[in-house]
């Protein structure tokens, strides 16, 4: 079973196939996992398995340790390529989101100017207006549309609360092409039913709403690391690119990750 916790505040470097050199800005207890979904393949394992004992950061603590240590970077000749919140759980659930974003924004421009701001989310916050204002702010807004099956979304994403993939779409569009879509396919099977969401069931109307959407770009992947439901596979190179065309037919800048 996947047990990938990651430090906090700050983790890394690390090498991400669709960032760069990132440092990572983790807003999340540094022994457990806090998210409002409970992917079927998220490498940090399921919230049950991880209940933290520790607090989140505060937004005192995640300034501090991220001057601290993008002044150690500097002196090593190692800038990062972006600063991106990621880590164990949904960072804008944090409750001082918004302003640990402007605190971030102030030191990339004190230390590493040429940095991107990254803010990958699931999308469940957007709805909140401070946390659609910061993200406004930030370089690339990636946020998570895997299908626009309600079905499917429980199976696999499992959201914790509330959620209507219609009023996700909706609010996606609010900011109006500030924003980079991001879409996990894979295949396989979870507790015997099939999870498979490259077929044209699931394709052609994801591709109707990014349409709707029209982010700036659009970044497809899959499976890179163990998850913790066993059965699941990765998407073909092949699958990947296909549906990559067609994002980029539909005039959208498109990425596929194998």
């Amino acid at each position: 079973m996947s047990t990938i916790i990651y430090p906090s505040p700050i983790f890394g470097p690390v090498h991400s196939r669709r960032l760069g050199i990132s440092l990572g800005i983790n807003l999340m207890p540094a022994d457990g996992k806090v998210c409002s979904f409970d992917c079927i393949y998220c490498e940090c394992g399921f919230n049950a398995d991880h209940r933290p004992t520790l607090p989140r950061p505060t937004r005192e603590e995640v300034a501090q340790k991220l001057e601290e240590t993008l002044i150690k970077m500097t002196a090593d000749g190692q800038l990062p390529d972006v600063l991106t919140f990621a880590g164990n759980g949904e960072p804008t659930c944090h409750p001082h989101f918004a302003e640990i974003i402007a605190d971030t924004i102030r030191l990339r421009n004190q230390y590493c100017t040429k940095a991107k701001v990254c803010v990958l989310s699931n999308s469940t916050m957007i709805h909140r207006p401070q946390v659609h204002d910061a993200l406004m702010q930030v370089d690339d807004n990636i946020l998570k549309l895997d299908t626009v099956d309600a079905t499917y979304i429980n199976k696999v994403d499992r959201p914790t609360g509330q959620y209507d993939v219609r009023t996700i779409i909706e609010h996606m569009k609010d900011f109006h092409g500030h924003i980079i879509i991001q879409t996990m396919f894979l295949r396989g099977k979870c507790q015997g039913e099939d999870v498979d969401n490259t077929s044209e069931q699931y394709v052609a109307p994801w591709l109707e709403a990014v349409k709707e959407i029209r982010p700036q770009q659009v970044m497809i992947y899959t499976i890179d690391r163990e998850t913790p439901t066993q059965g699941l596979e990765k998407a073909s190179r092949e699958q990947l690119d296909a549906i990559r065309d067609r994002v980029i037919a539909a005039g959208i800048p498109c990425t596929a990750s194998y």
